[in-house]
């Protein structure tokens, strides 16, 4: 049985690239975890599971960066996601907004399901297609729903974990917060170099 290492991009890997000595593919098979390199966004990362995902994997490890809605929570933290939501998946009924589980086509949050312990900090998520930059979408979500951090994809890997029945673990380090988008404020570099030191010592306890 081995840990499926997830992310969307080999960017937020890249010094757990470096630290194996690993070719720079999407797919990456070694002896104890493989690495899937999905594409940005929850289409992306569902289609890539639904050819790789199987019963070999005893579990799915999500990494990557995220943007961060409370600021007491530093630039560069580790967050261990415990339940993530498709923000925008549902229907809008004048100023209401009624997810897919209002409507009874299915459920729209998903929790992380592992035996696992790791020692990082809690926090729930949304998966959003379109990444929050406008103030007053920006408060419409925190106060519908009151996210800890915002990703393209952590949803569609706990729901491709939760229909195959395997343990997950997402784990995301905060490169921005969530605000008007401003690219001077964000620091992606030291988010995913704290991503992969943890990556890199989590897998190595693993084996």
């Amino acid at each position: 049985m081995k840990t499926l290492v997830v992310a969307a991009t080999k960017a937020e890997l890249t010094l757990l690239y470096q630290h194996y000595n690993l070719a720079a593919e999407d797919f990456i098979e070694t002896k104890n975890f493989d690495i899937l390199i999905t594409g940005v966004g929850m289409v992306a990362t569902a289609f890539a599971l639904g050819k790789q995902l199987s019963s070999k994997y005893n579990l799915v490890l999500n990494l990557g960066i995220a943007g961060c809605f409370d600021r007491k929570i530093e630039l560069g933290s580790l967050l261990n996601i415990t339940q993530d939501t498709f923000s925008e998946l549902g229907a809008e009924n004048g100023d209401d907004f009624l997810t897919i589980s209002d409507l009874g086509f299915g459920e729209s949050t998903y929790p992380n399901k592992t035996r696992l312990k790791i020692d990082l900090p809690t926090a729930t998520a949304i998966t959003v297609n379109r990444v929050s930059g406008n103030e007053k979408s920006i408060n419409a979500i925190a106060n519908r729903l009151n996210p800890t951090i915002e990703s393209m994809e952590g949803a569609a890997v706990f729901f491709a974990c939760s229909c195959e029945n395997i343990d997950c673990l997402q784990v995301r380090s905060i490169s921005n917060y969530v605000e008007p988008r401003n690219k001077d404020n964000w620091k992606i570099g030291l988010a995913i170099k704290n991503l992969n030191n943890w990556a890199i010592t989590f897998l190595s306890e693993m084996n």
